[in-house]
């Protein structure tokens, strides 16, 4: 066989026939979940849906896809690359840059059609320039900071801000946002503030005889918990993939998860009493278990912080993994023979039979009444779960379905 038949046959390999490891994306779930926001938001506030760090792992372009087909109005990405790859991938649709990009890309943002956040001048004018010599205007968005300190015009220079640049003929003012930073807390005290701030910023423009635009602020948080920021438009992230902001936002709405993460069991082992596994030899076999390997490690973003304190799933029954997780691969448990003393150790002996070579492993999702969640992982590295679905998006191959 040549290597472009090589090739091809690859490519013709779904991604559980190349490596045994895969991550599973539900466009049904991502579908349900705009549903159910839009009926918690209402039928009149338009929704953008982020898309960055590859749709929070689940896969940029087709997240695009689903999202628009199910009513949002608007895409939101993080950095120009992002954008590109969208419109490269035949998205149409308007794609809002939520940072402000560098200088040096103002006429690729115009080439590609896409609407930048905009909080120095120096790139205000920088677009107004290359859209003055492209002869068409560039619409963008002015991001206010009002008080998460990270970027943006500082909420009381806002109307000042946009006298200064909007006397370029190329620039239009499309809209006009900010961003929360503790919507998703119980304290709401910094969220209120934020908003005065907002709402100040908003008045200050209006007073200088400007239009904001499309206004929005909130996030999945504070469009859940708080009606009062939805303005014209939301900016749905975490949402949209079926996880929620935080624990508070759980009463409010049901979301359905849309990522699971799976793997085939590639290798079996009967590990004599006393020997180690995996690096460190941070696990030593008991005597009466068998050891199966799977193709995922942290290389996969299964974090390597998870040795020997997490569980796989396979046909409903928990199994421990044990041993230091790799780069490309781990381990778990599987009880061999019973200590009569245990009644679980029993159980697991009855349960051998369920794990052979090739057997379908859950590492994150549900498997016949049983569940292990991204949140379940999240909080056992100390971490949260859109760290989690991302880290997850590094180099799985994805298999959508429905």
């Amino acid at each position: 066989m040549n290597e472009q038949a090589n090739v091809n046959y690859a490519e013709t390999l779904l991604p559980y026939e190349r490596r045994w490891a895969w991550a599973q994306i539900n466009r049904e779930a991502i579908r349900t979940n705009l549903k159910t926001m839009r009926k918690h938001i209402g039928p009149d506030t338009m929704i953008l849906t982020a898309v960055k760090a590859d749709g929070y792992g689940h896969g940029a372009a087709e997240v695009a896809k689903v999202a628009l087909s199910a009513g949002s109005k608007y895409i939101g990405v993080a950095c120009v690359t992002e954008g590109i790859k969208l419109r490269q991938a035949g998205i149409k649709a308007p794609i809002i840059i939520l940072s402000e990009p560098p200088v040096s890309s103002a006429e690729a943002i115009l080439y590609y059609d896409m609407v930048p956040a905009v909080h120095t001048v120096e790139f205000a004018l920088a677009l107004g320039e290359a859209a003055a010599r492209a002869g068409v205007i560039a619409p963008f968005h002015l991001k206010v900071d009002s008080g998460m300190h990270r970027v943006g015009v500082h909420y009381t220079d806002a109307g000042d801000f946009l006298r200064t640049v909007s006397f370029h003929e190329g620039l239009e003012l499309q809209g006009t946002f900010t961003h929360f930073a503790t919507a998703d807390m119980v304290d709401s005290y910094g969220f209120k503030t934020q908003m005065e701030r907002f709402e100040h910023a908003l008045e200050n423009i209006r007073y200088m005889g400007l239009n904001p635009g499309i206004v929005h602020a909130a996030n999945s948080a504070a469009a859940i918990r708080f009606k009062r920021s939805h303005y014209d438009m939301v900016r749905l992230g975490i949402a949209v993939y079926g996880l929620h902001p935080s624990s508070l936002t759980r009463e409010h709405v049901r979301l359905e998860p849309a990522m699971s993460v799976h793997a085939r069991v590639n290798a079996l082992k009967q590990v004599p009493l006393g020997e180690g596994v995996s690096y460190g030899f941070t696990y030593r076999s008991p005597g009466n278990v068998e050891i199966a390997t799977i193709p995922i490690g942290y290389g996969d973003g299964l974090a390597r912080v998870l040795s020997n304190k997490m569980d796989v799933l396979v046909a409903g029954q928990r199994y421990p993994q044990v041993g230091t997780i790799c780069m490309d691969m781990c381990m778990f448990e599987i009880r061999t023979r019973p200590n009569m003393t245990s009644v679980r150790s029993v159980q697991l002996a009855a349960e051998r039979k369920l794990v052979d070579y090739g057997s379908e492993v859950i590492i994150v999702g549900k498997s016949q009444g049983q569940e292990i969640s991204l949140d379940d992982l999240a909080a056992q590295v100390g971490t949260i779960n859109y760290d989690m679905a991302c880290m997850f998006g590094r180099r799985l191959e994805r298999v959508y379905i429905n």
